[in-house]
């Protein structure tokens, strides 16, 4: 329960966000740098993965669409308004702070902890960063979507200087998405909520998986939609399609001419035959008239592999990724549109389950032949692409996320995320 408060201005907040952008955060410290860029290579991130989708304040069965999910956003919105009208929450300063640091400026993190929830009035207003406070810390990132390290980090300093007034307007917002949803989303569906970059299974009204996805980059938007899995592909072809051919594959090969080669991507015309790359003027557009078909392979292949095929117009569809590093990032919008699926395996098997002659073994074996295997659902799944940045679980827990693709109308509210280049 929020039992203080402590008062700050949208003006005091636009000049924090100014001073966040202009002030050198410890120059010449290695440990500010590390701190402040504290966004990860892939690399790093590759055995880790599985750790975006088991958080413990993620492990509830309430689904997002759900009429519980309703009410206690509802409720969430009234406590957010007693809680304005007693002052809102104060900034926080821009220092890079962990575990063991003595710092005035943890006494403002300890005051902003205790103004949402996330640390204990009991735990007192020393300058000291205990244990405490990053259980505190680690508490409102993964409110936040942000990757529960502990470190007050330039993306958790951004996420806790945002004003309570702005996530009231952000909880308000997306309160209409949820009761659109929520009144009879079915018995058994999935749930892909595109800034999350989060998918659930659902099945008599609890969540049975959850999967950290990579979706569309802020400029090839995931569409928001509503379908169906019809069936699903393992081992699967990538034919890329024209707009990455123009716009990623032909300054791939410019810069690369082995490109084609190293990723297994073949050459065909309209008739069908296979061309070598030698034959295309890669300084022209003239690649755009064929067509680029990379072969299957998991360990390559842009599908990874498996893909779900889900009945839509504009050519998108869910499938594995052989990048399994973006799934410990907390940026994760970095695909064509399409949505990669973290734990493949485990969402293909729910969405088969009814499917006769494909349990897990099954599946598996279609994998391990390395063949092209199509398997059609017995019925199809219905899918939900959604756009929900605020949200309240029946738990009482109140859950944000960047407005990645500015729908939420509230002007140029910083984002938390850090954008990172990733290859499609």
């Amino acid at each position: 329960m929020m039992v203080r408060s402590f008062g700050v201005s949208r003006r005091d907040f636009l000049r924090g966000s100014t001073a966040l952008a202009a002030i050198a955060f410890g120059a010449g410290s290695a440990f500010a740098q590390d701190m402040m860029d504290d966004t990860g290579d892939q690399a790093e991130w590759v055995q880790s993965y599985d750790a975006a989708t088991s958080k413990t304040l993620d492990r509830s069965t309430a689904p997002l669409l759900s009429p519980g999910t309703v009410a206690a956003t509802e409720a969430a919105i009234e406590k957010f308004k007693l809680f304005i009208a007693k002052g809102g929450w104060p900034l926080v300063p821009t220092v890079p702070l962990k575990l063991g640091m003595q710092d005035p400026a943890v006494i403002d993190l300890r005051k902003r902890l205790m103004a949402s929830g996330d640390l204990d009035l009991e735990a007192g207003l020393s300058d000291v960063f205990d244990s405490f406070v990053e259980t505190g810390v680690k508490r409102f990132q993964e409110l936040h979507g942000l990757r529960p390290s502990g470190l007050v980090t330039r993306q958790t300093i951004t996420a806790f200087n945002i004003p309570a007034d702005v996530r009231l307007k952000q909880l308000e917002v997306n309160l209409v998405r949820l009761r659109s949803y929520a009144s009879n989303p079915g018995k058994r569906f999935v749930t892909a909520n595109i800034p999350g970059a989060l998918v659930e299974t659902v099945e008599d009204g609890i969540v049975q998986t959850r999967h950290a996805a990579g979706v569309g980059k802020i400029d090839r938007q995931s569409p928001i939609m509503t379908t169906r899995v019809i069936d699903i592909n393992f081992n699967p072809f990538w034919t890329v399609p024209a707009s990455i051919i123009k716009r990623d594959l032909i300054p791939k090969m410019q810069a690369n001419p082995n490109y084609l080669t190293e990723n297994k991507i073949r050459i065909f015309t309209k008739d069908g035959n296979e061309i070598q790359s030698s034959q295309v003027n890669w300084k022209t557009d003239e690649a755009t008239r064929y067509q680029f078909r990379q072969d299957p392979g998991g360990e390559f292949n842009s599908l990874g592999f498996v893909r779900i095929n889900i009945a839509n117009p504009y050519g998108v569809y869910m499938h594995d990724t052989p990048a399994k590093g973006i799934f410990g990032d907390d940026f994760r919008f970095v695909s064509s549109g399409c949505m990669r699926v973290q734990n493949v395996r485990d969402y293909v098997e729910w969405l088969l389950k009814d499917t006769p002659g494909w349990a897990r073994e099954q599946i598996d074996e279609a994998i391990q032949s390395g063949q092209r295997v199509d398997a059609k659902l017995a019925k199809p799944v219905p899918v939900f692409w959604v756009y929900i940045t605020a949200w309240a679980t029946p738990s009482g827990l109140i859950q944000f996320r960047d407005d990645i693709y500015n729908k939420d109308g509230l002007g140029q509210v910083p984002l938390v995320t850090t954008v990172k280049a990733t290859e499609e």
